[in-house]
């Protein structure tokens, strides 16, 4: 009983769309994903905070999981300040997208995929390079 006394409940997910769109993803490490976006909500871990985007993965259409994609606020706020102007929320998403994507590239098996990808400061220059923003 003690033990579920300091279990923290995760916050609800917001910014779900209506309708659940599942799209696929041919990736580099030769495996097809199908995935679909849950919704978002902040996160606090380790001292260190921001966006956890949630969208839930398949491999192999039979069998969904959750993963989790945790946009750091530090590496957010670094590169805004470097660049003198704010992601809008939608940019935001994308760049989640985007590290999503890139995991979906260099995880060799679709078990690694169950691990939370988290874009740091570097990977958050290179991704907002990719989509020109």
């Amino acid at each position: 009983m003690l033990r579920n006394f300091f279990v923290r409940k995760a916050l609800p997910l917001s910014g779900a769309p209506a309708v659940r769109r599942l799209k696929s993803y041919a990736a580099q490490s030769g495996y097809v994903y199908h995935y679909f976006y849950q919704g978002q909500r902040p996160f606090d871990s380790g001292g260190e905070g921001g966006t956890e985007y949630v969208f839930t993965v398949s491999a192999d259409r039979k069998t969904f999981h959750p993963v989790s994609v945790l946009v750091g606020e530090g590496a957010v706020r670094a590169w805004e300040e470097a660049h003198a102007r704010q992601l809008a929320s939608t940019e935001r998403y994308a760049i989640s997208k985007m590290a999503l994507f890139q995991a979906f590239d260099e995880r060799a098996t679709p078990e690694l995929m169950r691990r939370e990808v988290r874009v740091r400061a570097a990977d958050m220059a290179a991704i907002v390079e990719t989509l020109g923003l």
